[in-house]
């Protein structure tokens, strides 16, 4: 039996996700909407596989994948999202994804890709392949968020959803001023001089939608 952790920041989803992979005989030993919370508890329980969702309220699971790749925890991980934007497959996949599934797939597709994972092997549908060959190869806007570390890049989603330093720094571990550093830092090298325009920065390099709050 296959132990499974599930973050999603909807109670219903779980719910229906939970139902679905017992079924199929699977085992959930965890669950969370707060990415802080879920890398307190992959630590611990170190399940064999980590159901992900990328829109995680004010969060963003792509910052949670690459804590868990800086961590070297060995979780195999399935991205479960809404987000047909190439740039997030493509970003997913960088950050360690085994798998990328779409919401609204049959729970077929899920299982199935559950199935590969655990056996080690990626899982992308047919559509999601060509999603993320569009993200990893696509030259005709080259985004200034290129080149920048996963830390960075975690910061920047934080900075655009509008967290302060201090709730940053609470999540990655870090005191307010080193934030503080990396956000003065970061706004030169990408030559913005305020928030909304590394918001729009952000949203032309597909960092975060253009729809969410």
């Amino acid at each position: 039996m296959s132990e499974l952790y599930l973050v999603d920041d909807h109670a219903m989803m779980r719910d229906g996700l939970r139902a679905v992979l017992q079924a199929a005989g699977h085992r959930v030993v965890g669950e969370s909407g707060e990415p802080t919370v879920a890398l307190a508890e992959l630590q611990q329980l170190q399940p064999a596989l980590l159901l992900l969702d990328l829109h995680l309220g004010e969060h963003s699971g792509l910052g949670l994948l690459g804590e868990l790749q800086r961590r070297r925890l060995p979780v195999r991980t399935i991205v479960l999202s809404m987000s047909a934007q190439p740039r997030h497959v493509a970003e997913a996949l960088r950050l360690g994804a085994m798998g990328y599934v779409l919401k609204g797939s049959p729970s077929s597709e899920l299982l199935g890709a559950v199935d590969a994972v655990l056996q080690g092997r990626r899982h992308l549908s047919p559509d999601v392949a060509d999603l993320a060959v569009q993200g990893l190869t696509a030259r005709d806007e080259p985004s200034a968020l290129e080149g920048l570390s996963v830390r960075e890049r975690q910061i920047i989603g934080m900075v655009v959803r509008g967290h302060s330093s201090t709730e940053i720094g609470a999540l990655l571990h870090l005191s307010p001023k080193t934030v503080d550093s990396y956000r003065s830092r970061l706004m030169g090298k990408l030559g913005v001089s305020d928030v909304p325009a590394l918001v729009r920065l952000a949203i032309r390099a597909g960092l975060i939608d253009a729809a969410e709050p």
